[in-house]
């Protein structure tokens, strides 16, 4: 995956915008073996983040708003996407404007996401969110990348639908 093949997979905004949003610069060294999608944070605003992930033959990308959380927010909230358990602003509200027309309508989707977009390594448990963060499952490991991939591609179909 290149910058060329991230910036060119926007599905919810300009090609201008595309151009200009911040691409990680360490490409190279992410864990790809580990990653069923990258997902990161626009180094220049915390409300700002981005996800792509393989689809069909090609890359989906959206653009994503983080809500601000509440401050003092102590209770648990769960990712949609992965199923893991966060602690305070470990889980945001994540919104992306609607592909096309509905976009340009000011249409967008929400769903709860890991803060960090670190889904991936949650799973695989490369990265902790704590102590009773995932819950005990009879699921295998592929079961619940499948399931975490499916949670993304729903939401995915609705930013573009």
């Amino acid at each position: 995956m290149t910058e060329r093949d991230i910036r060119a997979s926007f599905i919810n905004c300009t090609k201008g915008e595309a151009k200009r949003l911040a691409v990680p610069k360490d490409l190279a060294g992410r864990p790809w073996e580990d990653l069923d999608f990258l997902g990161w944070q626009d180094p220049s605003s915390a409300e700002r983040a981005y996800l792509i992930t393989e689809s069909g033959d090609g890359f989906v990308a959206v653009a994503l708003r983080r809500a601000t959380p509440a401050a003092g927010q102590a209770r648990r909230n769960m990712c949609s996407l992965c199923l893991t358990t966060h602690t305070g602003g470990g889980v945001s509200l994540m919104t992306a404007r609607k592909a096309g027309r509905g976009g340009q309508a000011g249409n967008s989707v929400g769903a709860y996401m890991c803060s960090d977009l670190a889904c991936s390594l949650y799973l695989r448990g490369k990265k902790d969110a704590g102590p009773g963060s995932r819950l005990h499952e009879s699921l295998s490991l592929e079961e619940k990348v499948e399931r975490t991939t499916a949670n993304l591609a729903g939401f995915l179909a609705r930013v573009a639908g």
